[in-house]
């Protein structure tokens, strides 16, 4: 249904009325009426009925549209900028390439809308909310229902979605750099290729998403639930997966060390190999855990705590351990090439050579050697370690405590070490 400006002028007067309580006023009904193209800037259509309205491209920015039915509206390609979408109720709108930098969407309700047609045998349809390649920087979306709302490749940086409900939403693509998702519900949601850099996740609920391609870096993922979430593929350069209940694992952590204790167990027929590459681990305790073939290069784990762990053939090449107790761990055929390992504690670990085996489990009479080269070890403490025949190529050892330190066959071409210390060692 077409409406002339003058006609709609007339009914927004009315509105205006019936929201002050005065004499003549009526709640506007815009439902099914096409305002494509309207300028409506600024305008009060708090509470309306807007239901199946045709709003396509309409400039709408700074709009009260709070409480308003806009149930199954379409507002692609809609100028939203600013507008006041509180509690409104928006299942099944069409809002596809809309501007709703800095809207306020608090509580609004964003889920598939369900049409019911006038045959009773008919089944109802379900329309899915469609955000889709829309423009939401700074928006506020605090507390919104968006369950299966398809968000794909829109822009959201900055945005706030606290304890907002996105489980089964399409965020594809999504731009959420620097937003705020804390304790949202990220359930079964499609994050694949999203760009979470900088985003605040602590609490949010990713149990089942799907993490293809994902980039978490520097991201907050304190207290984050990530169960059968598969992580391989993100990046988590900088994220912080700690918290502080006495280990300095988070649930999400932990999840990842059980999954790959089965790894490891099932020798790759299950669970999932731990993927902590770039991961912010600074000060974490895993102590007594089974780390071996994990990967943490250019982990942060300035003075964690991992006395008697198994890191064997683990990769920490370029890790920065500086201050790291590694005191009496399994450290055979670890590649710390590069790795920063400056006042580490590594005393009584073992730096060996591992015995590598063919699919028959035989011998194959071939060593996998522990590799240090280039690796940081001023002022480290290797007293009684292990390195028989370790790759030491280029390592800078300057004040490092060699004490009983097992060097035989270790390579030391170029590395930094005097024959002071040597002389302490057993070469």
């Amino acid at each position: 249904m077409s409406m002339t400006p003058d006609q709609i002028l007339d009914i927004i007067s009315s509105h205006e009325r019936w929201l002050q309580r005065r004499s003549g006023g009526a709640r506007a009904n815009l439902s099914g009426c096409n305002l494509a193209d309207f300028n409506l800037a600024q305008v009060n259509l708090q509470s309306a009925k807007l239901s199946g309205a045709y709003m396509a491209r309409a400039i709408l920015s700074g709009a009260d549209l709070s409480y308003s039915d806009m149930f199954c509206a379409n507002l692609d390609g809609a100028d939203l900028n600013h507008a006041l979408l509180i509690r409104a109720d928006l299942r099944g709108a069409f809002m596809r390439g809309s501007n709703l930098a800095g809207a306020n969407l608090k509580e609004a309700d964003l889920r598939g809308g369900a049409l019911i047609s006038g045959n009773l045998a008919a089944p109802a349809t379900i329309i899915r909310s469609n955000i889709g390649q829309s423009d939401m920087d700074e928006a506020d979306m605090g507390g919104a229902n968006l369950s299966g709302t398809d968000l794909s490749h829109s822009s959201m940086i900055g945005a706030t979605l606290e304890k907002t409900l996105l489980c089964g939403a399409n965020l594809s693509g999504v731009n959420l750099e620097g937003a705020n998702l804390q304790g949202a519900d990220l359930s079964g949601a499609n994050l694949s290729s999203a760009r979470i850099i900088g985003a605040n996740l602590s609490g949010a609920n990713l149990s089942g998403a799907l993490i293809h391609r994902t980039q978490f870096q520097k991201s907050e993922l304190h207290g984050a639930i990530l169960e059968n979430v598969d992580l391989s593929t993100a990046d988590l350069s900088g994220a912080n997966l700690t918290s502080g209940d006495g280990r300095g694992l988070s649930r999400s952590l932990r999840d990842i060390l059980h999954e790959h204790a089965v790894w490891i167990r099932e020798q790759g027929r299950g669970g999932s190999r731990a993927q902590l590459a770039k991961t912010e681990l600074t000060g974490i305790d895993v102590s007594d855990v089974n780390l071996s073939g994990a990967d943490l290069r250019e982990a942060i784990l300035v003075s964690a705590v991992m006395r008697r762990t198994s890191l064997v053939m683990s990769d920490l090449s370029g890790s920065n351990l500086s201050g790291a107790d590694l005191r009496d761990s399994e450290l055979a055929g670890i590649n710390l090439a590069g790795a920063n390992l400056t006042n580490a504690r590594i005393a009584g670990a073992d730096l060996t050579s591992v015995e590598l085996k063919g699919p028959d489990g035989q011998a194959t009479g071939r060593l996998w050697v522990s590799n240090l080269s280039g690796a940081v070890l001023v002022n480290a403490d290797l007293t009684g370690a292990r390195l028989t025949g370790a790759n030491l190529k280029g390592a800078d050892l300057t004040g490092a405590k060699l004490a009983r330190a097992q060097l035989k066959g270790a390579d030391l071409d170029g590395a930094r070490v005097t024959a002071q210390q040597l002389a302490q060692a057993i070469v």
